[in-house]
């Protein structure tokens, strides 16, 4: 192991012993989850994002150590490897100083200046460098050589003057200074290509824009990059190009004389042509390193909102896609999820078929006791929704509900929904994916990519790979920190726990459904290619209710089940007296159980899940109902306060709908009286909120919001 364990703990505020014990469990294979709940002795309590920075930072290090092998071994490739150089590089903390020391050693293209010293005309560019020769033009004479394509004094300075402006762009302090101004003063500047102006509408905004650089915000510099990268802007980074120069010529100006003015122009040059396309394209990847970070960080917050949405629960549902002419597909789901019927009903076709859609459902809720009704968001949703609750004989105990159906399109068509449901078209397998959304959002939203969601912020503009990888660890950590029952659960769903994979999951399954439910954790064992790493890491997060051993339904990990034993057997009761008597286990002191391996903090999370376990950590479902005077924006009035659900938060302000099939947004500025730099700070996604209209246009479909003066929780 490589020692970033000092720089890892200084960086991020941790304990040297805590990094050193995280790096070692990540190296024998351990997973986030695994060592966030079941190896906080190790790590002194650290959290999965403490764990995860750990485990990246130490990434980044590598990385950095490879490069400076890689430099050093270039450089003294080359014969140029001194003692001192060497020292340089090694010391080295930072990614650009490391290449800022590579750079006059890094293999080159054919440059002017590569050009220029081929004809021999490097001393000449140290001379005049320097700023010392007093009789310039009898010195540059003496590197006149038509041989070598010199022909004139003036082409001999000229080509000097370039080797100058190459040494002056590779210069250690030169970069440096550059890259202070650039990130203090360095400007960013949008305009219009003049022959797209018509086409590139929607980029209005950054028809004529500049600002800070580093103060652009996260969404704003996005939207431009996107408006260049399809044609319609040009932008521009940059500093006072004045000050900048002055910057240099503080650094290689010595004198005054022939050769400063020479230096002086030479200096011009190596800024506009060489330094300062540098330094932008250095601070174009930066500042789109930091948006990318700051959008995939909205977009996996609003994905861990979705994820851990409150679940109605196991209910026999009815669950129905809506649509107009060609009819709302329904269907009728058992407490699992398993789809039992499937039907059209046309309720939206004219009066016939309006009674037929109403003795349609009548007779599915009779006939397989249904408990509630998921009625996606869609087109036709508020007018189905209406319906729905219309109809006379409709037990009042049925919950119906609206149901957000984005990516359910998705799923539809997928691998996974084409395999469950071969013989059944997108429509109804659309449908099953609303009705089991309802029952466990979790559960669902896992068959589909995260970025079909619909929660996102720029999400096709940024780092792909960095994006998969974020909201890949927000799965994973949503799945783990709710479990997942063993005898119900999807190869989908168990691909994410901790320690499985596609390959074990779906051996999983296979197993459960050749022999039957599995009736203890350490029958997993018998699963193909689950060996021991896999089960230690696994184990925890997988509960079988109804076990005959009442652990298996809970989150005390297998390893631990002889320390809860010792404490039923101490207190002489039975396993299921110490989980149901509060005064039993209140009178356990954890200090007797404490051992080499299994710690205070271990002990305190034994005793906590004792009292619920294998409790569902989210939240009591709500039920939640949009005004039923409002179905469409023609309905809305300014000033209007209505119910409303959020669907998406960003930088600049949150998505809410309120019924009438477009999405609502109230800016950041209103979202609260006080002032707020996050939105994510006042609303999440999946919160129901009430919001009063303040704009309404109909024409571009855009409704305008506020919270101003209003509870924000309906």
């Amino acid at each position: 192991m490589n020692n970033f364990e000092s720089q890892i703990a200084s960086h991020l505020s941790i304990d040297k012993k805590q990094v050193s014990a995280t790096l070692e469990l990540l190296k024998v294979g351990g997973t986030v989850p695994f060592i966030a709940r079941y190896r906080k002795e190790a790590t002194g309590g650290l959290d999965e994002v403490q764990i995860i920075n750990i485990k990246n930072l130490n990434i980044e290090l590598e990385e950095l150590e490879s490069r400076r092998i890689f430099i050093l071994k270039s450089i003294e490739e080359q014969g140029k490897l001194t003692p001192e150089l060497k020292q340089k590089i090694e010391n080295a903390t930072e990614i650009n100083r490391l290449e800022d020391i590579y750079l006059p050693y890094k293999p080159k293209r054919k440059t002017r200046a590569v050009a220029a010293k081929e004809k021999g005309l490097e001393p000449l560019a140290l001379l005049i460098l320097k700023q010392e020769c007093n009789s310039l033009d009898i010195e540059v004479a003496s590197f006149i050589n038509v041989e070598l394509g010199v022909t004139t004094i003036e082409e001999a300075i000229a080509g000097a003057l370039d080797i100058i402006a190459e040494l002056i762009s590779e210069d250690e302090k030169a970069r440096t200074t550059l890259r202070i101004l650039f990130k203090n003063s360095a400007l960013i500047t949008s305009s219009v290509r003049s022959s797209k102006k018509a086409e590139g509408e929607k980029y209005k905004d950054y028809f004529e824009w500049s600002e800070s650089l580093m103060k652009c915000p996260s969404h704003r510099l996005l939207a431009m990059r996107r408006g260049e990268s399809e044609g319609f802007l040009s932008i521009d980074i940059s500093p006072d190009a004045e000050e900048a120069i002055n910057g240099l010529e503080r650094l290689f100006l010595k004198n005054k004389n022939q050769c400063t003015v020479l230096v002086k122009k030479a200096i011009e040059d190596s800024y506009k042509r060489l330094l300062k396309p540098s330094m932008e394209t250095e601070y174009r990847l930066l500042t789109k390193k930091i948006a990318d970070e700051a959008a995939i960080n909205v977009f996996a917050d609003n994905v861990r909102e979705l994820m851990l949405a409150a679940p109605l629960g196991q209910k026999r549902i009815i669950a129905i896609d809506p649509g107009f002419r060609t009819g709302c597909k329904v269907v009728v789901l058992d407490e699992q999820g398993k789809l039992l019927e499937d039907s059209v009903i046309y309720p939206h076709t004219g009066q016939g078929g309006s009674i037929g859609a109403e003795q349609e459902l009548l007779r599915l809720i009779t006939a397989h006791a249904i408990e509630a009704i998921a009625i996606g968001n869609g087109t036709a949703g508020r007018e189905t929704e209406t319906f729905v609750r219309s109809i006379k004989n409709m037990p009042a105990a049925i919950l119906i509900i609206m149901v957000n159906e984005s990516g359910a399109s998705i799923y539809s068509a997928s691998d996974v929904a084409r395999e469950e449901f071969p013989d059944k078209d997108i429509t109804v397998r659309g449908a099953v994916s609303i009705g089991r959304r309802l029952a466990d959002p979790l559960a669902e939203l896992v068959k589909i990519d995260p970025k079909s969601i619909g929660v996102g912020q720029y999400q096709h503009d940024v780092d792909q790979q960095l994006l998969k990888k974020k909201l890949d660890e927000v799965v994973e950590s949503s799945v783990n920190k709710v479990g997942v029952e063993l005898n119900t659960a999807s190869k989908e769903l168990l691909a994410y726990v901790a320690g499985l994979g596609p390959t074990v999951a779906n051996n999983i399954v296979k197993y459960r459904n050749e022999n039957g439910a599995f009736k203890t954790r350490k029958q997993l064992l018998k699963v193909p290619r689950m060996g021991e790493k896999a089960f230690e890491q696994c184990a925890g997060f997988l509960r079988i209710h109804n076990a005959k051993n009442p652990l298996d339904a809970s989150a005390v990990h297998p390893e631990s089940y002889a320390v809860v034993e010792a404490m039923a057997k101490d207190a002489n009761c039975k396993l299921e007296d110490l989980i149901n008597e509060k005064n039993i286990r209140e009178k356990i002191d954890i200090k007797k159980y404490v051992t080499a391996k299994v710690g205070e903090f271990t002990l305190k999370d034994i005793l906590k899940e004792l009292e619920k376990p294998g409790r569902d950590p989210r939240k009591e479902f709500e039920i939640f109902e949009f005004d039923s005077t409002v179905n469409s924006i023609k309905d809305l009035i300014v000033g209007m306060l209505l119910p409303g659900i959020v669907t998406n938060v960003t930088k600049f302000g949150a998505f809410v709908d309120v019924g009438v099939h477009q999405d609502g947004l109230i800016h950041i500025s209103q979202l609260s009286d006080k002032f707020i730099a996050d939105p994510s700070s006042v609303v999440k996604v999946g919160q129901k909120v009430m919001a009063k209209v303040a704009e309404i246009d109909i024409e571009r479909k855009r409704i305008a919001l506020s919270m101003k003066g209003l509870n924000k929780i309906v």
